[in-house]
């Protein structure tokens, strides 16, 4: 057996300084620069890499969730910030592209939208 001691998850992004100023000013997570790429610290202290990578191809499926207390007010926060919540066929989504799995016993109620480099992000409720 392997003795863990911490972990963390990474993905990929092509533009540094545009994912650095999203996850940090839109987001509003901290972000540090390693040089080798941004450690980003969420919270519940853990952490997720991004790395550049100049043939990156996004993501095509959830890479983070990001619990929030209110997924009306996070959706609108992210609205007002500029970003667009996605849309996918067949996904029972609202007016506003907020999935409402509580109500119908499925699950939390979640909204999707993406990174600029294209990967896919969520907010639910925590």
């Amino acid at each position: 057996m392997v003795t863990i001691s911490g972990s963390f998850s990474g993905y990929s992004v092509d533009d540094t300084a545009a994912a650095h100023a999203f996850y940090r000013d839109t987001l509003g997570l901290d972000v540090e620069d390693t040089g080798m790429g941004l450690d980003v610290a969420l919270p519940g202290g853990q952490h997720v890499f991004l790395y550049q990578k100049d043939d990156h191809a996004p993501a095509t499926f959830t890479v983070l969730n990001l619990e929030v207390a209110d997924i009306d007010v996070a959706a609108r926060e992210l609205r007002d910030a500029g970003v667009e919540l996605e849309r996918y066929d067949g996904m029972p989504q609202d007016e506003h592209g907020i999935m409402r799995g509580r109500d119908a016993g499925q699950g939390p109620d979640i909204a999707w939208f993406t990174d600029p480099a294209g990967n896919v992000l969520s907010i639910l409720n925590g």
